[in-house]
């Protein structure tokens, strides 16, 4: 049995010719309820528009549904609860003059037409045109309406590529997980990349070895010949005797200071720069997704809802329902040469003629875009953010302003920076100030791209000015400053930078992104605290089971070609079926070794020569359903067990009660800090006899005024600590970072918060963003430019 392919309609007519002969309405087929009722409102009364609600058809859940011996054919059935949709469709199929499929214009939404243009051309239904919505306006549609095609043939087998691909690997490995590690785990080709990557990036923080460094800086100031008082600024030393200089230690650092401390100080040298900087290109799914993770702080799950849904269509007082933005799942950055002139002509009427660039910006898109869509930009300048606010939930404003901010600034002049660099010599000693003047802010008046926290903020970006000096000019300085720096490990993933490197190396697509990071959450192979990726040990577990047995799936190169074969299938330069087999063959011959040499943590055990306190037998050390864990060996005559670490120095034991000095309300017996499934809380020493508990304090008393509770750690829904007032529902406050009783220093509110820091490293900080105070675990901070004070 051939596999399957995409069939055509047979028609020769046009659409027109089609309605003129039938007096019916046509039927157009979208994904959702919301685009359906969109698109009713622009096409009229010729037309019945019905939603699919997505898929209509897959591959069944309960079995493999692959024929391997047949080419690899799919059995795809109707899905469950879709049977009712898919009568409604063939039977209004049946009256209709002709049929237009408007789902999604990409891979998933031209399988969705595939599949219902099958259903329907067996029900000898009207003739059958694919329509590629790719703007839900009255003119987007219209020009969609007016030239209608063809299911894209190349496009639906690079879907059933990927579908079967994913298919193999998970239906295959995932039951392996389950008998030698725990059931209901996953395996995914793209997500199993992923995993490792967060689990090397967890051995690179590890092994890592601060190292200490030291640099000087001097506060400089300007005097005239009277010796008034003149304006100050800080330069970092940065040479000796036309070396670049390098201090490791206090002593280097102090013998310095006093070498400076004598000496008198010049100008040198004065460069002045002129730097234009260039916006960024529209969004494309993935920087969107990334740019929502840093500005809004969205989940990339979260940012793909809100964009589907300003794509399909808002309900506006002005217009009725519209779509706000074009199609959210693209990897182009083309945009049509009419809305850029369109869009030119705005600028200059809203922010002048200088602002507006003499000829279009055209960006280059990466080599597999499919520069038939265009990039993410708003369907039209008259909806701009704040006439459509009122239409729109919080979320959604939010959203729909980043990606107007950053199409119309990507429409826009370059901003032009002064970027002056003073060098100031001391005896044999060369220093460095480096300032920013911003000569014309072009873009940047609309939008500056958001930046990832681990990085260094680039000095030119403005804001720091220098006093007028000339060349040979006499300085005084007013201080000389030695600080303690120590090098810091790579930052742990966030969402932002891991949908950056799976990008970067070609791992998945941007519209798959945010269902891989979910995935990874729900599996419990890594847990998200303070916005950054921990893998857990359930996920290097499986991560390390899938190195050692399976070492092309989670390889990024051959990931990554394998995304190239699928690019290359849509394109109609490979042929899916053969694209398959050469990856079911290796595949296969792994999966028999890793059914014979895998092995069983279930059973597996490591011994210790920890005793146990029940019986005085060795403890071993056993995987679980919630991961390692001491066990007696005497088991099953002693069922004892214990939670433990793992640390440099070797095992530490992890008490199951923690005492304290607190005492029962109860009964009067202390209490102590026990550990559930939902976290710690404090329990009676007398369990089971007394089973009062409550929740675990933190010594800080509420903030709020007339309040007299305390802060007390509680988990959320989701599994994530937070704190509290112990008076809820009466008082609502409540953060996500640990308070400590101690007042801040700088801006004296009553408490501080622990925050963690790059690298997993805990830092300390005012909770209190306008005051800024911080400090790390190192007690170090790292200046970035000379001209900042150190």
């Amino acid at each position: 049995m051939p596999p399957r392919t995409a069939t055509k309609s047979s028609s020769s007519k046009t659409p027109k010719e089609t309605r003129q002969k039938a007096g019916t309405a046509s039927l157009v087929i979208v994904e959702s309820p919301t685009k359906a009722k969109t698109l009713t409102q622009y096409l009229g009364k010729g037309y019945h528009v019905m939603a699919s609600v997505g898929h209509v058809k897959d591959l069944p859940k309960s079995k493999f549904g692959i024929d391997i011996e047949h080419d690899f054919t799919p059995q795809y059935e109707t899905i469950k609860g879709k049977v009712k949709i898919l009568s409604g469709i063939k039977a209004a199929g049946k009256n209709a003059s002709a049929i237009y499929l408007a789902s999604d214009p990409d891979r998933e939404g031209e399988a969705i037409a595939w599949h219902i243009a099958e259903e329907l051309q067996s029900n000898r239904a009207a003739p059958i045109f694919r329509v590629l919505v790719s703007e839900i306006t009255k003119k987007g549609v219209a020009a969609a309406m007016q030239a209608p095609t063809q299911i894209d043939m190349n496009k639906v087998n690079a879907q059933q590529a990927r579908r079967v691909l994913d298919r193999i690997v998970g239906y295959k490995i995932s039951p392996l997980l389950w008998e030698k590690i725990r059931y209901g785990l996953s395996a995914g080709r793209v997500q199993s990349v992923a995993i490792r990557l967060i689990c090397e990036r967890e051995v690179l923080i590890a092994a890592f070895v601060s190292l200490e460094s030291w640099s000087v800086s001097v506060l400089l100031e300007t005097r005239n010949q009277t010796k008034d008082l003149g304006e100050q600024f800080w330069a970092r030393l940065v040479e000796q005797g036309g070396q670049p200089l390098a201090l490791s230690t206090q002593q280097e650092a102090d013998t310095i200071v006093s070498a400076l401390t004598p000496l008198s100080y010049h100008v040198s040298d004065i460069e002045k720069k002129e730097r234009r900087q260039k916006p960024q290109p529209p969004f494309i799914t993935s920087r969107l997704q990334q740019d929502a993770v840093r500005q809004l702080h969205f989940a990339p799950e979260k940012t793909m809802r809100i964009a589907q849904q300003l794509y399909e269509g808002i309900e506006t007082r002005a217009e009725g329902p519209v779509g706000l933005i074009t199609y959210m799942r693209t990897d182009s950055v083309r945009v049509s040469p009419d809305f850029q002139q369109e869009t030119l002509a705005w600028i200059s009427a809203t922010y002048g003629e200088t602002y507006s660039p003499a000829t279009p910006n055209v960006y280059k898109s990466k080599k597999q875009a499919q520069e038939a869509h265009e990039a993410i930009r708003p369907t039209g300048l008259s909806r701009d953010p704040e006439r459509v606010r009122e239409d729109l939930t919080s979320d959604q404003y939010r959203l729909y302003q980043l990606i107007w901010n950053r199409y119309i600034a990507s429409q826009m002049a370059p901003a032009v920076l002064d970027v002056t660099r003073l060098h100031i010599t001391a005896g044999d000693f060369l220093l460095r100030a480096t300032g920013t003047q911003v000569r014309f802010k072009g873009f940047t008046i609309v939008y500056q791209e958001g930046r990832e926290e681990s990085l260094p903020p680039d000095e030119t970006q403005g804001g720091v000015l220098l006093p007028y000096v000339s060349t040979g000019q006499t300085l005084f300085a007013c201080n000389i400053e030695p600080k303690q720096h120590f090098t810091q490990p790579p930052p742990r993933y966030n969402e932002a930078l891991l949908i950056h490197d799976l990008e970067e190396q070609g791992i998945g697509r941007p519209s798959t992104y945010a269902t891989i990071l979910s995935t990874l959450q729900q599996r419990k192979y890594v847990e998200r605290q303070e916005g950054r990726f921990f893998t857990t040990d359930l996920g290097r577990m499986v991560n390390e089971m899938l190195v050692a047995h399976f070492p092309d799936i989670v390889n990024v190169a051959f990931t990554a070609q394998m995304e190239d074969r699928l690019d290359q299938i849509e394109e109609g330069a490979a042929e899916w079926v053969e694209t398959v087999r050469d990856f079911y063959g290796p595949f296969s011959q792994h999966l028999e070794a890793a059914r014979k040499e895998m092995r069983n943590m279930k059973t597996d055990q490591k011994p210790t020569d920890i005793p146990c306190k029940q019986c005085g037998k060795t403890m071993v050390i056993k995987w679980g359903r919630f991961g390692k864990y001491l066990a007696c060996s005497g088991y099953p005559d002693c069922k004892n067990t214990q939670e433990f670490e793992e640390t440099g120095q070797g095992i530490k034991i992890v008490p199951k009660d923690t005492p304290t000095d607190q005492v029962c309300a109860e009964c009067g017996k202390p209490l102590v800090i026990k550990t559930s499934k939902f976290g710690r809380f404090l329990g009676c020493s007398g369990y089971p006899e007394c089973k009062h508990t409550q929740p675990l304090g933190t010594d800080v008393v509420c903030p709020e005024t007339g309040c007299d509770g305390q802060i007390v750690e509680k988990r959320s829904r989701k599994g994530k600590v937070f704190y509290s007032c112990s008076r809820y529902p009466a008082c609502t406050f409540a953060l996500w970072d640990r308070p400590l009783s101690r007042a801040c220093p700088q801006c004296q509110a009553p408490y501080l918060v622990e925050k963690a820091g790059r690298g997993g490293q805990v830092q300390v900080c005012c909770a209190s963003r306008a005051c800024g105070y911080r400090e790390s675990s190192a007690e170090a901070v790292v200046t970035n430019s000379a001209s900042l004070r150190p």
